[in-house]
């Protein structure tokens, strides 16, 4: 799939939110399907801007350069379909439940509806994996789709969503993914991913 939810076409977004959408696209491209060689050429020239995210992005520029694509593409199957059961499991219901398809995907699709966010057309998989969250996130962020009340979700909002559908968990999934045995490339995009939910959750507490 390439894209989780249906967009329609947004505003003008100032610089620094724009880099917070390209991080949450970012994440949810890697989590999709496994980078191919032009992706990981152009990951491996990002560099970061110190403090613990910058650090996490330099890594992940490393192990770009260091990966093969059919070892990252075997990988990602190892982490992510697996035969018989994946090592990690990418749903936030799984995580705040335990189980697959609980309350929180119910309670997710509830706020789909508000927030104007449909589901594409040929997705297969539950709207709370990570990819489709962080896809929601950036389409937030970017005025990318309808609410009900037509108004443009502000940083109120995007932090309601955050807190229950991504901060929630995603944080203790990224951890865990920094630390899977079959992990290797994945290992880095693990230290983004909570690097990166960190620094967005202290800006949040920050604009409270």
């Amino acid at each position: 799939m390439s894209s989780a939810v249906d967009h329609i076409v947004p505003p003008a977004v100032a610089e620094e939110e724009l880099f917070r959408a390209q991080v949450y696209v970012l994440l949810a491209r890697l989590f999709v399907r496994p980078p191919d060689a032009a992706f990981l050429a152009a990951l491996g020239n990002l560099a970061g801007e110190g403090g613990e995210f910058g650090a996490a992005l330099d890594r992940l520029a490393e192990a770009a350069r260091g990966s093969d694509p059919a070892a990252v593409e075997e990988e990602f199957t190892t982490l992510f379909i697996g035969v018989g059961g994946s090592e990690r499991t990418p749903y936030g219901s799984f995580y705040l439940t335990g189980f697959l398809n609980e309350k929180p995907l119910a309670e997710l699709r509830v706020a789909m509806a508000r927030l104007g966010i449909a589901r594409a057309d040929g997705v297969t998989e539950p709207e709370d994996h990570i990819a489709a969250l962080c896809e929601m996130m950036a389409g937030l962020i970017g005025g990318e789709f309808a609410p009900e009340d037509g108004d443009i979700v502000g940083l109120d909002g995007q932090r309601a969503f955050f807190d229950r559908h991504v901060g929630s968990w995603a944080g203790r999934f990224f951890a865990d993914l920094e630390t899977s045995p079959s992990a290797r490339f994945y290992r880095a995009v693990g230290a983004v991913g909570r690097s990166f939910l960190a620094v967005e959750a202290r800006a949040f507490d920050l604009a409270a």
